[in-house]
């Protein structure tokens, strides 16, 4: 069914007041997301409320709340799967946002007292996205389309991978996936996203969204490609559906100047390069930092056919009768996984602690040491001390066993929730020479080492990847990654470059421990090249 477009400005300024001034980024963490649709049940019920007051002229608001509450009794089935599952998470944020304007319009200025004081309290007590989060939802799945070479007519089938995880998309969330990249300036994945709304819209029996529309966007997105004879190809089949349309009829003459322009250049000689390629050029870094993500390229046979599991004790009389269960994923940098190592309970008491206090996780900025968000940095986090609880005094003292370092200079425990997307581009965890505030508060010296606690199985996606090693690490309930970043001379090992591929499919919890440089003096090995440990089994 398609929705009335012209709202009354009195009323839907104060909506947008309403709903807009409140920022909470869910689309930054899946926990988030699980919360909206406690969110959006409250809506639905206000809005059944105000239908049944208003019964008379709001049939039509009638029927959208019919949509809404079937959306989200399918989705409260199984919550985690559902927002878990990016392409619902997007179609959710979309629903509550661009989706929920278009009900906005069809309420008068004489708005029920309690309809008002509903919505004002979901604002003032509830998660609510905004048209940012609704951005950071696109760019997400715009991402995981790129890092996973996803299709895209596929994702419009609510496929990831081959699977088949949620309902498919309609040309309007389709064009609105194109809207959010043009706005973006991303003109590659707006081409993709309105080409696959028109022929969903010519699939569709009840039209989401209007065509003319999709060719407007088209057509500039195609111009913007460098295709200049398709961008008037495009414009001329606007105007034949609103000849009046006035963008239209000033592209029209603008294509036709510059079409005439480009055969003069190309009469003399004097062409340019058109890129009309429909791929977006990723440097080698970037290209085998996604193969790695796919699980397409792996370290040589030379090094995985030394790779050993082994039962680990370090000497210790209280891992004797419990040794841990050690996995060796790559040597030079050395990099070890350490099988169950933390408990569904402490894991559950981690979640339970940190989740109330989770904020946009951020970076240091390499030049004046202060934190700041970043868009390669797509997550949540909180810090958890030893004090707060037995289970993370436990964890604390767990590392401790694992490494063989001291923990007095270690930071206090990260926890970490992935959103929708959620990812973290290769990076070092050690600061460089030339980054002279990092850590500096701490006085603690550089991060000698880190350990990854995996607190999640993930469908599909979230590796922790090596890019200059070709090595992956893929998250595990109950692991955790532990390696070096610094040579014994107190130079920063290269190699340790890594980064947390996006989450496509599943939730993906994390911790971790950095362990910096002061009071480690006498703990860890002396040769430059640090060899496997010596494990006693």
């Amino acid at each position: 069914m398609r929705f009335f477009r012209t709202p009354s400005f009195p009323v839907i300024f104060y909506l947008f007041l309403v709903f807009g001034s409140s920022y909470c980024e869910v689309f930054t963490a899946l926990t988030d997301l699980e919360e909206l649709l406690s969110t959006e049940n409250y809506l639905i019920t206000t809005l059944e409320n105000y239908v049944r007051a208003e019964e008379a002229k709001l049939d039509l608001l009638k029927k959208y709340a019919e949509l809404y509450r079937k959306h989200h009794d399918r989705a409260s089935e199984d919550v985690e799967s559902y927002v878990s599952n990016p392409i619902n998470a997007y179609v959710l944020v979309k629903k509550l946002t661009s989706d929920w304007q278009q009900v906005e319009s069809l309420i008068t200025t004489d708005v029920s007292t309690d309809y008002m004081a509903n919505i004002t309290f979901i604002k003032e007590n509830m998660k609510f996205p905004t048209y940012e989060d609704l951005n950071g939802a696109a760019v997400a799945l715009t991402r995981l389309q790129d890092t996973y070479n996803l299709e895209t007519s596929s994702l419009a089938k609510g496929e990831l991978n081959g699977v088949k995880y949620s309902a498919e998309l309609t040309a309007a969330d389709c064009f609105e996936l194109g809207r959010q990249s043009y706005n973006n300036g991303d003109y590659y994945h707006t081409l993709l996203w309105m080409r696959e709304a028109d022929l969903r819209l010519n699939r569709e029996s009840n039209d989401t969204i209007d065509r003319s529309d999709i060719l407007e966007y088209l057509a500039f997105s195609t111009y913007k490609q460098g295709n200049i004879p398709l961008a008037l190809d495009l414009t001329n089949k606007l105007l034949e559906i609103i000849p009046s349309h006035p963008r239209a009829l000033g592209n029209k003459v603008f294509y036709e100047d510059e079409l005439q322009k480009f055969n003069q250049f190309k009469r003399k000689g004097e062409e340019g390069e058109v890129d009309q390629s429909e791929e977006i050029y990723h440097d080698q870094q970037r290209e085998t930092y996604e193969a790695l993500c796919r699980g397409e390229i792996s370290p040589p046979v030379e090094i995985t056919s030394q790779l050993k599991c082994v039962y680990v004790n370090h000497g210790n009389p209280f891992l004797f009768l419990a040794p841990f269960k050690v996995e060796e994923a790559y040597f030079n940098p050395n990099i070890y996984i350490f099988h169950d190592v933390m408990s569904d309970a402490e894991i559950e008491t981690v979640k339970r602690l940190a989740t109330p206090r989770f904020r946009r996780a951020t970076v240091q900025n390499s030049q004046t040491g202060e934190l700041e968000i970043a868009q390669y940095r797509i997550s949540k986090s909180a810090w958890l001390k030893e004090e707060e609880h037995k289970h993370i005094a436990d964890i604390t003292q767990r590392v401790a066993d694992m490494t063989m370092l001291s923990m007095d200079s270690a930071e206090e425990l990260q926890v970490v929730n992935y959103g929708i997307g959620g990812h973290y581009e290769p990076h070092f965890d050690f600061a460089r020479k030339d980054e002279k505030h990092a850590f500096k508060d701490l006085g603690s010296g550089n991060r000698i080492a880190t350990v990854l606690f995996y607190m999640s199985d993930v469908a599909q996606g979230g590796a922790t990847v090596f890019p200059n090693i070709l090595a992956s690490v893929w998250p595990k309930k109950g692991t955790a990654a532990f390696w070096y970043n610094l040579h014994d001379s107190g130079d920063g090992d290269v190699n340790t470059r890594h980064a947390a591929c996006p989450v496509l499919a599943g939730s993906k919890w994390v911790s971790n421990k950095w362990i910096h440089e002061k009071y480690q003096e006498f703990l860890r090995p002396c040769s430059l090249v640090r060899p496997p440990p010596e494990l006693t089994t």
